[in-house]
């Protein structure tokens, strides 16, 4: 290559190499500060979309394991109230067994009986007063009808857990103990059978809701292993090698210093045409 003046081609060829090292540090700079692979979409517009695709899918898991957990908590609370009126049930039977014995007189059975009244009306006001976010739970009142935990990061019935809201009536009423009483042996006697039905609905109620409490605890799992096998994914596609980018940064960072020496020296090219003149 000769000696020219006007022009300098090889400090404009350093510069290009030099401005391409550049801006390839400069890209591995921003990967290695954001942890992206992908910074932008000319950067892999196709592995871009994707990973976009699995961070919401990854979300709809994550908020559809706060549904399921929102779910427990409302069955724990129905639960809460139905373990109470088991108890109470189960002391409502011993006083109609005491009451049922002649060992009891008459003014013995009406203080048993001011106590079993007042069980009653406990038993009616739980089941009245256990509620979820303003939704009664055991009075077979709820407006919704049907209640679905939705449960999946899509649409459709295969994401949705349902239950009938409508079917857990244990007011006084429901269980068949409102009205009763054991002022006599004999009300006494037959108010055993009415409480131990009683006592078996109560147990399918909070049979029905152990099973559903079941299922939601085996959804949670099933959902957090299935974020974290996305998230996993996602991150091959989308998360930057920083060992590899690294290397890459440092390789670059030799470039530049090799272009910024050469440009020096290309620079000084015309100024040694110039001495020949001289």
């Amino acid at each position: 290559m000769g000696l020219r003046i006007k022009s300098n081609v090889a400090s404009q060829m350093v510069q290009k190499d030099l401005k391409q090292a550049s801006q390839k540090a400069e890209e591995s700079y921003a990967k290695l500060s954001s942890g992206k692979r992908i910074t932008k979409s000319a950067d892999d517009a196709a592995g871009l979309g994707i990973a976009k695709k699995m961070e919401a899918e990854v979300r709809g898991y994550q908020m559809a394991q706060r549904n399921a957990n929102a779910g427990i908590s409302m069955i724990q609370v129905a639960e809460g109230g139905l373990d109470e009126s088991s108890n109470i049930l189960t002391r409502m039977r011993e006083l109609s067994i005491q009451a049922a014995s002649d060992t009891v007189g008459e003014r013995e059975r009406g203080y048993l009986n001011l106590e079993y009244e007042q069980l009653v009306q406990e038993v009616d006001r739980i089941s009245k007063v256990t509620t979820f976010s303003g939704a009664p739970l055991l009075t077979g009142e709820n407006e919704n009808g049907v209640m679905d935990f939705h449960i999946g990061a899509y649409s459709g019935e295969d994401n949705k857990i349902s239950f009938d809201a409508t079917a857990t009536n244990a007011t006084a009423d429901a269980l068949a103990i409102e009205g009763t009483n054991i002022l006599d042996k004999e009300n006494a006697s037959s108010n055993l059978e009415v409480i131990d039905e009683a006592i078996n609905q109560v147990a399918g109620f909070r049979a029905n809701f152990g099973s559903i409490q079941s299922r939601l605890q085996s959804t949670i799992s099933n959902l957090d292993t299935a974020a974290v096998n996305t998230e996993a994914a996602r991150s091959r596609i989308e998360d930057v090698d920083v060992a590899a980018e690294s290397a890459k940064l440092a390789a670059n960072n030799v470039m530049k210093s090799a272009g910024i020496s050469s440009l020096a020296q290309a620079n000084n090219i015309p100024n040694s045409a110039l001495r020949l003149i001289g």
